[in-house]
């Protein structure tokens, strides 16, 4: 039953450790701030319901993120294909639009860079981020995404592979 669950004393210390991490890795997964605050404490909530089973857990820090790549798979198959473009990066929109014209392709590059990575099939973005952004071994992201090692180096070399291919020739590196 669920009102009879014991959490240690340490759960409160476990969501500091790692709560700006996941947030961020949320953040540039789901790109929706609001939608990654409440993907984040739905992770949470699950996480404190188990918290009790991580006793022995080889990798506490995979586990949750494993939960948020969860939680963030299930709001994106609830939320429809419009509506996850409510965070694009628009260059007219980003703060000094009025500067250098070396900084208008600096914001131009980083948007096609950002709406490439969108782009990406779940997996392959999903294991960018946490190798790229996050720093997880391999290993880690394995847990986290539910697949073998071999797997998430597969996700991470064909997500850069695509992001090559996608933004070749697009604009000069700066």
């Amino acid at each position: 039953m669920e009102g009879n669950v014991t959490v240690p004393p340490d759960f409160e210390s476990f969501v500091n450790t790692h709560g700006a991490a996941v947030f961020g890795y949320l953040w540039r997964l789901l790109r929706d701030p609001a939608d990654a605050e409440d993907c984040l404490q739905e992770t949470y909530l699950r996480a404190y319901k188990a918290y009790g089973r991580l006793d022995g857990h080889a990798n506490p820090t995979a586990w949750l993120y494993r939960i948020a790549t969860n939680t963030a798979r299930t709001h994106l198959r609830r939320r429809s294909r419009a509506a996850s473009r409510t965070a694009e990066l628009d260059p007219e929109r980003l703060p000094g639009g009025d500067g250098p014209p070396e900084l208008a392709a600096r914001r131009q590059a980083l948007a096609a860079v950002a709406g490439a990575v969108e782009a990406l099939p779940y997996q392959q973005r999903a294991a960018l981020i946490l190798r790229k952004y996050q720093g997880l071994s391999y290993s880690e992201m394995a847990a986290a995404l539910d697949c073998t090692e071999a797997a998430a180096r597969a996700n991470v070399y064909q997500a850069l592979k695509k992001l090559r291919a996608e933004l070749a020739g697009q604009y000069e590196p700066v």
